[in-house]
């Protein structure tokens, strides 16, 4: 797979968003096994979990423990980047709550240390702001955990141009990436995908094919999506996933997946070669 960079570390140029196997609707065990499994068979090195990926209360952590299982299980497992977060909570009761707090902060990265079964997280990342903390109270908690050594790089998610700009002043010029959602349905992060670019930060868009919305299966089912995937003999999907290589050289997509036939056809998306005029279709729709 082609590659591209995330701080100083090289990793493939589609990554996986692993949450589908842990909240709602999840497969079984043995199926996400495969499906990770599946996803290093064909080059991925780029994972995204966070704790809060989990459906009960009693099992915080879920995806990071599966994941952790997965890799341990494969020969090619040490060559993986994960990246989790912390600062979101799920009750148990469906909803998602928020705690910015550095105490939480750095309680939530202990935590994931031990479920991930490693000295230093790769990537660790602010989940999202907590109106009732200060911005910069939270990032310097990540600032903390970076100087001492309990993750090796820095990121934030779901944050906006401002916070971006924050954030690499308190990390002290070493936030290397932001996570916020992208799609051809969803497409208000665009300032921040160009800040990134600016700034040479890496942007991961999380549910690149609309996660759950309605709206983003539209948008790929819609022309002029789905004919220039008939033109190429692809998906649609892999259209939508090219199309966000070809935006920038900083965009890492981290589409979600719950089967290793899903996996390996996003995955394919890294060698589709769209024309300037695809992509111009594209980005006019």
């Amino acid at each position: 797979m082609h590659t591209r960079r995330i701080g100083e570390v090289e990793v493939g140029a589609v990554g996986l968003g692993a949450m589908p196997m842990s909240i709602e609707g999840r497969p079984d065990e043995a199926r996400s096994l495969a499906t990770l499994h599946a996803a290093l068979d064909a080059g991925v090195t780029l994972i995204d979990t966070a704790d809060a990926y989990h459906v009960g209360a009693d099992e915080v952590g879920h995806n990071e423990t599966l994941i952790a299982r997965a890799l341990a299980s494969h020969d090619r497992g040490g060559d993986v980047l994960v990246a989790t977060k912390g600062g979101h909570l799920r009750p148990g009761d469906g909803s998602w709550t928020l705690d910015g707090s550095p105490g939480h902060l750095k309680r939530a990265c202990e935590a994931s240390l031990r479920r991930l079964g490693v000295e230093a997280i790769g990537l660790y990342q602010f989940h999202r702001p907590d109106p009732r903390v200060p911005y910069a109270e939270s990032v310097g908690a990540v600032r903390e955990l970076l100087d001492e050594g309990k993750i090796r790089m820095a990121g934030i998610s779901n944050a906006g141009p401002e916070q971006i700009r924050q954030a690499g002043e308190i990390l002290g010029g070493r936030l290397v990436s932001v996570q916020n959602q992208f799609s051809p349905a969803f497409r208000s992060s665009e300032p921040e995908l160009e800040l990134c670019g600016e700034l040479g930060i890496a942007f991961l868009p999380y549910s690149p094919f609309g996660g759950i919305a309605r709206a983003g299966e539209l948008a790929l089912d819609h022309a002029p999506f789905a004919r220039i995937a008939r033109r190429h003999g692809v998906s649609a999907h892999q259209v939508c996933l090219a199309w966000m290589l070809a935006r920038s050289p900083v965009v890492v997509p981290i589409p979600g997946a719950s089967r290793p036939e899903s996996v390996r056809d996003s995955v394919a998306a890294a060698g589709l070669a769209l024309s300037a005029e695809d992509v111009a279709e594209l980005d006019a729709v």
